[in-house]
């Protein structure tokens, strides 16, 4: 059962984005965009995710319609905590990246090949974009392409996910790499140790966070899920099954941030 958390005592919450703020690559919807704009006139707001800062832009500060003074408390991690944007001087400043080297990259190509090899694996007839998309910090392979509709990506993800067959051989190649699944049919490459709970340890250690004063939402906390990791940082967790969840928990937040009227006798 989950612990009751005193919200109130939370210094930021940080949400993933796919399946937890939006379906896969969804634009951030009208609702979800005022209760955020609400929850981060009071608190500190961090967003993960696997997608790139382009993407980022694209699905998620595009459709946050809020005054940029309160921008001072968002903070951007995409890449799965590879990469970390903060609000400076009315600009969004890259603060770090850990970027693959050129070998690294070659490496990862060949793991790739010899898997595909392994598994006389024949990609979907028709790809939507690139399979496999180099994000600097992160390798993302899409088994419909990166640009894949929702429905399609569901009916996969039903049918014909064979993810964690392509991810255990790729383990025997890339041992001194992170692998993880994403999505609905996603496969994440980083750097060892790159990951979620990379990122929320930059939060305790940039802005003197306690894992007390963190609560990290997530969709996929299960192990094996890309949001299991951020149990690994040891700050509060809190399960979602989906946006609607996630809407219903940001609600219960602003309500518990309220100040209690007292009523006199």
């Amino acid at each position: 059962m989950q612990a009751k958390i005193d919200y109130k005592k939370i210094k930021i919450f940080v949400f993933d984005l796919d399946g937890t703020l939006t379906k896969s690559k969804m634009n951030l919807d009208s609702e979800m965009s005022s209760l955020l704009c609400k929850l981060l006139e009071k608190k500190k707001v961090g967003i993960m995710g696997g997608g790139s800062y382009l993407q980022f832009k694209n699905q998620f500060l595009k459709h946050l319609k809020i005054h940029k003074n309160y921008f001072q408390n968002l903070l951007l991690f995409p890449l799965s905590g590879g990469s970390f944007y903060k609000y400076d001087n009315g600009k969004w400043k890259l603060i770090y990246s850990h970027t693959f080297s050129s070998p690294e990259k070659e490496k990862i190509s060949k793991a790739f090949q010899k898997t595909f090899e392994t598994l006389n694996y024949i990609k979907p007839k028709k790809i939507y974009g690139k399979i496999i998309e180099n994000r600097g910090s992160q390798i993302t392979f899409s088994a419909l392409g990166q640009k894949a509709p929702l429905e399609e990506k569901e009916k996969w993800h039903k049918d014909n996910d064979i993810r964690s067959k392509i991810k255990n051989i790729l383990e025997k190649y890339l041992k001194n790499f992170e692998i993880r699944l994403g999505g609905l049919t996603s496969l994440d490459i980083t750097k060892k140790n790159i990951n979620k709970a990379y990122g929320l340890q930059q939060i305790m250690k940039r802005f003197s966070f306690s894992k007390e004063e963190i609560v990290y939402t997530g969709d996929a906390l299960y192990k094996g899920g890309n949001d299991y990791l951020a149990k690994k940082a040891g700050v509060k967790t809190i399960k979602v099954k989906d946006e609607k969840e996630t809407k219903t928990l940001i609600k219960s937040i602003l309500s518990n941030l309220q100040p209690q009227i007292k009523v006199k006798p």
